[in-house]
């Protein structure tokens, strides 16, 4: 029996809405080859019988699920609730639609003792659910470790999901929570703000056990003006963190290239995919919003030719979009974008 304080690694996986496949996640984590882990089941007040289901995984595995019920809050505050109660010396967040391999929490956690980390990254296949093909492989090949502080424009190559990384718990204990957090890209800035937070070594597994589920259809997902409003908000929060900090100023500059990358691509990408907004409007603001809150964007040291080409294909796709942004061509590039992902049957991120 693993006792409180023998838990190596405690597993964070919010449920809602996500009965159909909660086996499939709850049985690929109970098959993990580290045996020092637990597994905290947020049941976020979903109403389609997951809380029936995690009740029958927590009696038939009481030594390793534990269950948490509350009524619905969105995802930050159910990652929240559930990291409060983790007893593990790291802290791995799981999506309830995804599942690993048998050896991810173990590439996670030794990865992470070994190099005495802070974080830990894994690889991860984005899996097509129809099929069970590999549309695309990440982050699997190895890279050296380093320090946020130190290398900050390595930070912006790092997919920004909680779901493929391991956090020391007293890393997450000590970060800045956010008072008001977005509906969407959470992921974002809980990454943000963990490499704020972090003095040690960010490390990479060098494998990728995490299969991240794309659905029919989930290739293409707009979103609405308020999800954009929150997220300019809760950036706006993150900016405030860092100025509290007295960061460097590399430091500072790899966030407003982050924030360009997710808001001013990634999300004008999906509110391109949304009929009823309008696109040349959202850009003309978000233009507004990162040159008041993050403006740096324009001559970033993590933007431009040289250093794109001497730090590998992410930049060169940052570099290019730069480009296409600042020229006011972004609605043409994201409709040929959008253009090839539909046409082409892959998921690929920008």
């Amino acid at each position: 029996m693993t006792t409180a304080n023998q838990i190596k690694l405690s597993i964070v996986v919010p449920f809602y809405n996500t009965a159909a496949y909660l086996p499939r996640c709850l049985d690929s984590l109970l098959s993990q080859t580290l045996p020092e882990i637990e597994i905290i089941c947020v049941n976020d007040g979903s109403p389609d019988g997951c809380l029936n289901l995690l009740k029958q995984y927590e009696k038939a595995n009481p030594e390793v699920v534990r269950i948490v019920n509350k009524d619905n809050g969105g995802l930050w505050a159910a990652r929240w609730t559930g990291t409060d109660l983790a007893r593990g010396e790291y802290v791995a967040y799981v999506d309830s639609d995804d599942y690993v391999a048998t050896t991810f929490a173990e590439d996670l956690y030794q990865t992470a003792k070994t190099k005495d980390a802070d974080i830990v990254i894994c690889g991860f296949k984005r899996i097509e659910e129809e099929t069970g093909n590999a549309l695309s492989t990440e982050l699997s090949e190895p890279r050296t470790p380093f320090v946020a502080r130190q290398e900050p424009g390595r930070l912006i190559e790092i997919n920004p999901a909680a779901w493929n990384k391991a956090f020391r718990r007293d890393l997450l204990m000590k970060m800045h929570r956010l008072e008001n957090p977005p509906v969407i890209l959470e992921d974002v800035t809980l990454s943000q703000l963990a490499y704020l937070a972090s003095s040690k070594a960010i490390c990479f597994t060098g494998a990728a056990p995490y299969n991240y589920i794309i659905r029919s259809g989930s290739m293409i997902n707009s979103v609405t003006q308020a999800q954009v409003d929150s997220v300019k908000r809760a950036l706006l929060e993150v900016a405030k963190y860092y100025e509290l900090e007295n960061v460097e100023d590399g430091f500072r500059e790899s966030l407003d290239a982050a924030v360009f990358l997710h808001l001013g691509v990634s999300m004008s990408f999906r509110l391109s995919c949304n009929n009823d907004v309008d696109l040349k409007s959202e850009i003309k603001a978000t233009t507004s919003y990162l040159d008041t809150n993050f403006p740096t964007w324009r001559d970033s040291p993590y933007i431009n030719l040289n250093y794109a080409l001497s730090h590998g294909p992410a930049f060169k796709k940052l570099f290019l979009s730069q480009l296409f942004y600042k020229a006011k061509l972004m609605r043409p590039f994201l409709a040929a974008y959008r253009f090839f992902l539909e046409h082409s049957g892959t998921d690929i991120k920008w």
